[in-house]
């Protein structure tokens, strides 16, 4: 049983990743339903809380039917990032993880994300002093180091136990990699392969099907993989995998009435989430991987995106239904992220 502080997260947990403008509660909800073990928030500004900025209180909205979820924070100085500890701490969330991995330019030229790994005494600091700001238990996500020169993690993880935390993602990529390239697992697995190493460890960097995910078990001993792009316009992922675990057999992919279904779900709970407007734009970026595999489907991906309220949309999905009735998606899994 895998355990972060008193929070029980079943044999082989699988997390949804913190994804910034994609993990909001409306796309929560899909996952969890589908067999998400443990999300998210997407990541939030230290410095937005203490400003008190709109965006940035907004993501700390969570709700019941999600737990266990985390809230994700970033910074680059500990007087902000304790303060952010705080006021995380009285909208109880069931953790706190600290992003320590996002690569993007504008959060690295900050300091923060992924530039900390440059600076391990500072990222250590930073870590104490959210532990010490928080009863929430506290985690850590992180990449294998800068670059390909400084593949640090091992180090990185030790004293990140050491600062207090309670359970560290790693993604198998430096910050000079992007989402380039392939993952690098082994480093991962030296990370939890390493005595010295007591606190849950998960994988994270291209698990898109059942397989990848169980080489990461018994190949490389993580205690569970986090899901982030090969989730998205599919949370029919986290069941596949647990499927797949229990039986060592695919279960077909969903039906053209389940897709609707869910995506159609997705979007009402965008819409009253965000609002009319808000919630109809933001969703633009699902479709492609909701209807993906579909023939001759770029005619409906436009008027999708072209919808301007939610009667137009639902519309259009209805007429997705009449016309792929019957259809049957040949290869099982996942679809390609676009």
């Amino acid at each position: 049983m895998v355990k972060i502080g008193d929070i029980s997260l079943g044999d082989f947990p699988l997390l949804l990743a913190p994804m910034e403008d994609v993990s909001d509660p409306p796309f929560r909800a899909v996952c969890k339903a589908q067999g998400a073990d443990m999300m998210y928030t997407e990541f939030i500004s230290s410095e937005g809380l203490i400003r008190d900025a709109i965006k940035s209180r907004q993501k700390l909205d969570i709700f019941d039917y999600e737990r266990p979820v985390g809230i994700q924070i970033f910074g680059g100085d500990e007087e902000p990032m304790a303060m952010s500890a705080q006021i995380v701490d009285a909208t109880r969330p069931d953790l706190l993880d600290i992003n320590f991995g996002c690569p993007v330019k504008k959060v690295v030229c900050k300091g923060a994300g992924a530039a900390i790994l440059k600076d391990v005494p500072k990222m250590i600091r930073l870590t104490s002093a959210v532990v010490r700001s928080t009863r929430l238990p506290v985690t850590v996500k992180t990449r294998l180091g800068w670059d390909e020169g400084s593949k640090n993690i091992e180090e990185v993880a030790e004293r990140l136990q050491d600062a207090g935390i309670r359970a560290l993602t790693i993604h198998g990529r430096t910050r000079t990699q992007l989402y380039k390239g392939s993952a690098d697992w082994t480093l991962i697995g030296k990370v939890k392969n390493n005595p010295r190493i007591k606190i849950p460890i998960f994988g994270n960097g291209d698990v898109t099907t059942p397989e990848e995910a169980l080489t990461m078990k018994n190949k490389y001993g993580v205690d569970g993989v986090m899901i982030g792009r090969a989730a998205i316009g599919y949370p029919w992922i986290f069941r596949e995998m647990k499927h797949f675990f229990q039986t060592g057999e695919h279960l077909p992919p969903p039906d053209i009435e389940a897709r609707v279904a869910v995506c159609r779900e997705h979007l009402r709970r965008s819409v009253a989430w965000k609002g009319p407007v808000l919630g109809i734009l933001e969703m633009r970026r699902h479709y492609g991987n909701y209807l993906r595999g579909l023939p001759h489907i770029k005619d409906f991906r436009t008027s999708l995106v072209m919808s301007k309220t939610l009667e137009e949309t639902e519309e259009v999905l209805d007429k997705i239904s009449v016309c792929y009735e019957g259809y049957e998606q040949a290869a099982s899994g996942a679809p390609a992220v676009v």
